[in-house]
């Protein structure tokens, strides 16, 4: 067996279907390119571009809106013109980004528009990305599909980081844009050469029918959404909530919480597929209704104690929620999706997550600021619980067209 088999089989936990695997190599390279660069550009527009906190935050809202309504759109158009346009789309517009951000040089406003405009892009070819993975797996084998593409994400980001700091070693920031570039250019040519056209679990041709007429009329799928956004906004309390509670309120010292942050990634790379394979046999809407719970009510442990090892379980509880918790929602979603429109689906189901970036650090701070941070974190439990409660009843009735097969 060769060292990249050997490899493979120890991230991976096993063979996974063959036809999906040019989707894990370039959301690999794509994460390790998106994570070099995305962290710490908040940080080059207040010490490079001496942009306002204020402008800085207005550029995440924009961001964020505006790749909820390119995610829809960019899923719509995929049902129509095909998967692979839309992906190769938006990488192409991604490498662009590092090349732009060089020539631009210390001017703010089209920095902070950049800025923005990395999510969009991000975004444009996101829902096509997720709707292929349907494309390419049988229906039984969704979720283990979602979860293999997750942890190639997730290994992406276990590695860019790292370097990102490795390259900005000296306050060079043209070093990093110019280290994203060959990673950029590795993902596009990947997707270029290896992305599909089709898959044998495609839809046989465009649809005949608007997508948003039949969303809107889809009840479940749209309880679904919302339980999505609760869930985000859960989620993404431990990406901007959380470090600022612990490094202010507890006291934690930014490189512990560094330390504590790589944790995840690195959790959801070893274990994702295990724990799929291991809760194959349990139904998809109690998972869900287990795992939002188990992301939100943990920070509770955080009104009582801020210690380092209270973080430390608050993060390992709420990974095995987390866990649990996306692949099983996208094989939901590939469930209630018709196939004929399964990109718009997608393209809804991503904007969930703009909707929860954009609400939380607003609502988040802005209940931190006035009532403090027990307050805020009730919030998020409560958001954790309502995320559960929703999600059980939304994916009722499609328990066995999202679960997997038990392994054999």
């Amino acid at each position: 067996m060769s060292l990249f088999s050997r490899l493979f089989r120890l991230v991976w936990g096993g063979d996974v279907d063959r036809a999906l695997r040019p989707v894990l190599a370039v959301g690999l390279m794509g994460s390790i390119a998106g994570s070099t660069l995305f962290p710490f550009l908040g940080i080059w527009a207040i010490k490079d571009l001496h942009a306002s906190q204020t402008s800085l935050g207005a550029t995440y809202l924009v961001g964020a809106v505006l790749s909820a309504v390119v995610g829809y759109a960019g899923g719509h158009t995929s049902d129509r013109v095909g998967r692979r346009p839309m992906i190769l789309l938006g990488w192409g517009f991604m490498a662009l980004v590092p090349v732009a951000l060089l020539l631009i040089g210390p001017h703010v406003v089209p920095g902070l528009v950049l800025m923005s405009l990395l999510p969009v892009f991000g975004s444009l070819g996101g829902a096509a990305d997720q709707a292929m993975v349907a494309d390419l797996v049988p229906p039984e084998r969704h979720e283990a599909a979602y979860a293999s593409v997750r942890v190639a994400q997730n290994l992406g980001v276990t590695i860019g980081p790292p370097l990102g700091g490795l390259l900005l070693i000296g306050g060079h920031w043209n070093h990093l844009f110019l280290g994203v570039i060959p990673l950029s250019a590795s993902a596009i040519t990947i997707a270029w050469r290896y992305i599909p056209r089709g898959g044998a679990y495609a839809p046989a041709g465009p649809p005949q029918r608007g997508s948003f007429a039949v969303i809107v009329r889809d009840h479940p799928f749209l309880l679904f959404m919302l339980s999505s956004v609760f869930a985000t906004m859960t989620y993404v309390a431990t990406e901007t909530l959380l470090p600022i509670s612990v490094t202010t309120t507890h006291h934690l010292a930014p490189a512990a919480w560094g330390i504590l942050m790589v944790v995840n990634p690195l959790f959801v790379t070893v274990f994702q597929l295990r724990l799929t394979r291991w809760t194959a046999n349990v139904p998809a809407s109690l998972k869900l209704g287990i795992a939002m719970p188990m992301m939100g009510l943990p920070f509770l442990l955080l009104n009582w104690r801020g210690t380092a090892p209270v973080i430390a379980l608050v993060n390992f509880t709420f990974v095995i929620g987390e866990m649990l918790w996306v692949p099983t929602s996208q094989a939901v979603v590939a469930a209630l999706a018709p196939p004929d429109i399964r990109g718009a689906y997608m393209g809804v189901f991503g904007s969930t997550w703009s909707v929860g970036w954009a609400l939380t650090p607003f609502l988040g701070l802005q209940v931190r600021d006035n009532y403090g941070d027990a307050s805020m974190w009730m919030c998020v439990a409560a958001l954790g619980v309502l995320a559960g409660i929703t999600g059980l009843v939304a994916a009722r009735g499609h328990d066995g067209q999202a679960a997997i097969p038990s392994p054999t």
